[in-house]
């Protein structure tokens, strides 16, 4: 029975580890997950908040969908376990609260002004959840080649149709329940416009990040085929 043959995730081409052992290798995984980590992290804190809904549209699901791709599926789902861990034990790696936001336009980076509070209690949470599933599917797929070829954008499209897949019922949890928005008061039934709990879902989790997700996977789509011609490049100078 034929077997599918694994190939070389971009991180691996670009900073080979397959002579190390023993602890060199152990850092190597540790400093690769954990930087990863922290990209998606940084990410986060560029944010945009739609009007009428507490999830903003951020970067990390391109930093996710990325960290997948380049670390490949085992890796890059540790990676965003690891992240979400962090958050949960209040380190402020989340995107900003709904309560900053509303008193900015854009928020890029700094100062930074990420969420201290663990994922159940985001209504959030899911699509930081699935980004598990995301960021694992886009590493296998990245280990069959799919990141150096066209099929890089349907990568990507799964990866953020497996985000989708959790945030947007976690969503709907949030509005139905009659859960209290922190700091403002106010439910996320009475925020959120639309006519019922479904309407209200698809409006506060849904049809306001298309958009901004096809962007997203637009350029993640083109900086891994770019990244890959710039190591093919570098091999054969």
């Amino acid at each position: 029975m034929a077997t599918r043959t694994q190939t070389l995730t971009l991180v691996d081409a670009v900073i080979p580890g397959a002579k190390l052992a023993g602890l060199s290798r152990i850092a190597r995984e540790a400093i690769l997950v954990l930087g990863f980590a922290g990209l998606i992290a940084a990410f986060a804190q560029i944010a945009i908040l739609p009007p009428g809904t507490t999830v903003p549209i951020t970067g990390q699901t391109f930093g996710v969908l990325l960290s997948g791709a380049a670390l490949g599926s085992k890796r890059g789902g540790l990676t965003t376990l690891i992240y979400i861990l962090l958050g949960s034990l209040w380190l402020p790696v989340f995107a900003p609260p709904t309560s900053f936001l509303q008193k900015e336009t854009v928020h890029f980076i700094l100062p930074w002004a990420g969420t201290q509070r663990p994922v159940w209690d985001l209504s959030s949470g899911g699509y930081i959840v699935g980004f598990v599933l995301a960021a694992y599917v886009v590493g296998k797929l990245a280990e069959r080649g799919w990141d150096r070829r066209a099929r890089v954008t349907l990568a990507m499209v799964l990866g953020n149709l497996l985000i989708y897949s959790v945030g947007v019922p976690w969503m709907a949890y949030f509005i139905a329940s009659g859960a209290t928005i922190p700091g403002l008061g106010k439910t996320y039934y009475d925020f959120i416009a639309g006519s019922n709990v479904l309407d209200k879902t698809l409006r506060g989790s849904l049809y306001p990040y298309i958009a901004g997700d096809a962007l997203k996977l637009l350029l993640a789509a083109m900086a891994l085929p770019g990244a890959w011609a710039l190591v093919g490049r570098r091999k054969r100078s």
